[in-house]
């Protein structure tokens, strides 16, 4: 693993230091902008506009980058210095998780990382780890989002729905039990009666939330609001007009993915793939 960069002999503004390290990275890991989107699981052009200074990507896509450059929470801690907005993120953030708390269904797009209500306690601390956190705040971290899965739990559960990126199944954990785990866990979970789990393949091609991470949520009042991390920022959306437009986004990549039931076997065949454990 790459040691923590002193940041120094470069620029100190932080959107140009934040570009600069970006560029290092790629350079030193001798890879296109084409194979990091492939690779992350976002549009290729996003980086090169990150590289360029031209936006600064979302906090998911950062932390997509710390795990795929193996530098756990720099590129995050300089995204945040950057974007100067961070304590506005996370108060929208609370606002979504208290809505989320709320809603009568659910629905879901996942462009790199599986979301955390279907998450093991393994994927989870290594994600999380990943992100930088260590110790007992990652532990705490761990807990708390092994809770949220308590929404999926019960008679009176809210229906989820999630339609996976093929590049979410083919990003495994380091450790492959911890991988395994996680896969039966998604198969199973799939067969629920209130969670429909769909995979969408890189061979459906282009879409409309191409770079986006998608939360839609129904409210008790029929309403539904949107929260989005993509090219630019994490958002919550109430707006009429935006909403719809990402409604029938949805609609449209839902259609494109496999059905749940192909998408279970999908998983069944990713899992087949994981090396058993030769101890056991």
């Amino acid at each position: 693993m790459p040691q923590r960069r002193v940041i120094t002999g470069r620029s100190q503004e932080p959107r140009r230091r934040f570009a600069e390290e970006l560029r290092a990275l790629r350079a030193e890991k001798g890879v296109s902008l084409r194979q990091v989107g492939e690779r992350v699981g976002w549009d290729w052009s996003l980086f090169g506009k990150m590289e360029k200074g031209e936006t600064l990507g979302g906090p998911e896509v950062v932390q997509a980058l710390d795990t795929y450059y193996g530098t756990p929470g720099l590129l995050l801690a300089l995204w945040e210095l950057a974007a100067g907005d961070h304590t506005q993120f996370r108060e929208r953030y609370r606002r979504y998780m208290a809505l989320e708390a709320e809603a009568v269904s659910l629905w879901h797009f996942a462009v790199s990382v599986l979301p955390g209500l279907l998450q093991t306690p393994g994927y989870a601390r290594e994600v999380l780890a990943a992100g930088g956190l260590k110790g007992d705040e990652l532990e705490q971290q761990v807990e708390a989002r092994m809770g949220r899965r308590e929404l999926l739990a019960g008679e009176e559960a809210p229906p989820f729905r999630t339609i996976l990126s093929e590049a979410v199944l083919r990003t495994p954990l380091r450790d492959a039990g911890e991988w395994r785990g996680q896969l039966e866990y998604l198969a199973e979970v799939g067969e629920g009666p209130n969670v429909s789990v769909q995979v969408l393949l890189q061979s459906a091609g282009m879409h409309g939330l191409m770079g986006f991470e998608v939360w839609y949520l129904q409210l008790p009042d029929a309403s539904t609001v949107v929260y989005t991390e993509n090219g630019y920022r994490g958002e919550l959306i109430e707006a009429t007009a935006p909403v719809l437009r990402l409604q029938r986004a949805y609609d449209a990549l839902r259609d494109l993915a496999l059905s749940p039931a192909e998408s279970r076997k999908f998983i069944l065949r990713t899992l087949e793939e994981v090396p058993c454990d030769p101890s056991t």
